[in-house]
Order: C-alpha cells, then sequence, then structure tokens
C-alpha cells in the first residue's frame, strides 16, 4: 500500500495552518526575522502560507488558483537584500514550529520537512540579492517522502 501524501499523512489543511501560525509566531520572536515578519504583505498572510505548503505537500492547489503560483511567492521575496542567516533562522523556527504545531511525531515526516524547507530557503535566497528577477510561471514545486518531485516531459 502506498504512503499517504505529506499533507495527508501531517493532518491536511489544519495541520498546515496550524504550522504557518506556529511558525508566523516563532518569526514573530526572532530578533532578525521580526521585522520582516511585522509588516507582511498580505493581511491573510498565514493563510496565504499555510495554502503553499499545503500544495507543496500533496494538498490543494489553492494557493496556485489564487495567488499566482510560484513565481509570485519568489516574487515577494526577490531582491531584498536579506541577511545571510536570516534563512537559517527561518528553518531552525520552522522546525520548531513542527513541534508547536503538534503535528506528528514521526520521524520520516519531520525529515522530509526539514529537507523541503531548507532546499525552499535555498531557493528562495538565491534570488535575494537586490535586481534579481523571477521567471513567470513557475508551478508550486512539489515535495513527496523522496524529496522534490519533477514533472514528467510534457506536462
Amino acid at each position: 500500500m502506498a504512503r499517504p501524501s505529506i499533507f495527508a499523512f501531517a493532518g491536511g489543511t489544519p495541520a498546515f495552518l496550524a504550522l504557518a501560525t506556529a511558525h508566523h509566531e516563532r518569526c514573530l520572536r526572532d530578533p532578525v526575522l521580526s521585522h520582516p515578519f511585522s509588516h507582511p504583505g498580505h493581511p491573510q498572510h498565514v493563510q496565504r502560507l499555510a495554502s503553499y505548503w499545503a500544495e507543496v505537500f500533496g494538498g490543494p492547489d489553492l494557493y496556485s488558483r489564487s495567488c499566482g503560483g510560484h513565481s509570485a511567492m519568489l516574487g515577494i521575496h526577490a531582491a531584498q537584500g536579506a541577511e545571510t542567516d536570516l534563512g537559517q533562522r527561518f528553518v531552525t523556527c520552522f522546525v520548531q514550529a513542527i513541534d508547536d504545531a503538534g503535528m506528528p511525531g514521526d520521524a520520516d515526516l519531520r525529515a522530509a520537512l526539514r529537507a523541503y524547507m531548507e532546499w525552499a530557503v535555498d531557493e528562495v535566497m538565491s534570488y535575494s540579492p537586490r535586481g534579481s528577477r523571477v521567471a513567470s510561471g513557475l508551478p508550486v514545486p512539489h515535495w513527496s517522502w523522496d524529496g522534490l518531485q519533477t514533472p514528467e516531459p510534457g506536462t
């Protein structure tokens, strides 16, 4: 029997909303992350973050349909000239938020969530230098128990 998606295994939409909420709260308490997180670009930032992560891990494509997909997310963060340790701080807050959100203690789940976030932070930080541009039309990446899933050519 195939394993359920990470989205389903973790608890679906409520679990990712709890994770995004806990992560946002941790970032607000971090001395470096607090500034950008205290000035979110959208009043539903936490809900949008939850829908983005849910989609990445096998949930519904709500973020892509309502917020513009991966290019839109990268565009929010591009060309900000972010501090070098901002990414590691973000990952640390995320890993701690997994516990805060009450997600399952399964080691494989936690390893997959952490591996995704490390990959995602590296990608976002690559767009951090001033003048960086994001290509349009990039699809939200999908992450499974085996890591980043690449679409088949022509799909």
